[in-house]
């Protein structure tokens, strides 16, 4: 189990370790966790694993090096191979795709630093919001957990969003908002290939879904499924699936959208490493499907021992 790690991510990624650990245990497997440190290489080495279930939140585990790095040393793990976490990590490159496939995504520009600062920032807010109206969302362009996310509902706003923004990352995504239900569609890539399991409705109590609505309790609720028509959820998670395939993800995920007042669906991005918390997506997605955690990343292990 590879969980820690030093992204701002850390703690998130603990606690999906140790419950990751504990379904594992139910199943009868070893487990230990292992923290992303100059350690880690050698302890491999002198010790490997059967196999390596990365319970990595944000840099270096999502964004597909140490992947890289486990293949060359020959050692099987769960989840997307390098390519697929590349691609999914940067969420610009990853809608690019997605609408390359004909997948709709919400309208975007990315930002650096320099770019705001040289080019003027206020001429740079002024076109944008002029372009996607308001509000819009400002988050980085690598990152999950909804930390340097933030809605922006006053032109005046934009400055300070980016700003905080690029405390998180050296690049922000400013993207159109689009007004409807969040929705998160996990995917479970078993032995018949991936499937969606159960439309999760999000009910973010602030407003938005960042990071104390996504880990404190009592901060949203959620619904599964999702309070939708059923022909619309299946819907839902072939789109999830088509996304899953599209970005060439393997073994699981979750994609996170939003259904509009049409009912139209926008895809906002993928996750590779989903969460595993308590208040996590994913394992409630399968506890609505009658599938036990364990059973489920039980499967996923044997995949990937399989595959070397």
């Amino acid at each position: 189990m590879l969980a820690g790690g030093p992204s701002y991510e850390r703690d998130v990624s603990l606690a999906s370790g140790r419950r990751i650990m504990e379904a594992l245990n139910v199943q009868g497997y070893e487990t230990a966790l292992c923290d992303v440190d100059q350690a880690l290489i050698p302890r491999l080495v002198e010790d490997p694993p059967d196999a390596v279930v990365l319970a990595l939140h944000g840099a270096p585990g999502e964004d597909g090096p140490l992947r890289a790095v486990l293949e060359l040393y020959g050692i099987p793990y769960v989840g997307s191979d390098p390519r697929g976490a590349r691609l999914s990590w940067d969420k610009a490159a990853a809608k690019g795709q997605l609408q390359a496939a004909g997948i709709r995504t919400p309208r975007w520009i990315t930002l650096a630093p320099d770019t705001f600062r040289d080019l003027g920032g206020e001429q740079l807010v002024e076109a944008v919001t002029a372009s996607f109206g308001l509000p819009l969302v400002v988050k980085p362009v690598r990152g999950g957990s909804g930390l340097g996310l933030r809605v922006v509902r006053e032109a005046d706003d934009v400055a300070s969003a980016l700003m905080n923004c690029f405390s998180y990352d050296s690049s922000a995504l400013i993207e159109q908002h689009v007004e409807g239900i969040d929705i998160a569609v996990s995917v479970f890539d078993g032995p018949q290939g991936p499937r969606a399991l159960p439309c999760v409705e999000i009910e973010p109590l602030s407003g938005s879904y960042d990071y104390a609505a996504r880990y404190s309790a009592g901060h949203s609720r959620w619904h599964v499924p999702a309070r939708l028509p059923v022909d619309q959820l299946a819907a839902l998670g072939a789109l999830a699936v088509r996304v899953h395939e599209t970005l060439q993800l393997r073994d699981l995920s979750r994609v996170d959208l939003i259904v509009d007042a049409q009912k139209k669906p926008w895809v906002l991005e993928a996750e590779v490493s989903p969460g595993m918390t308590e208040t996590s997506l994913f394992p409630l997605a399968g506890q609505a499907a009658e599938h036990e955690l364990g059973d489920m990343l039980s499967l996923l292990v044997e995949k990937a021992i399989a595959r070397q």
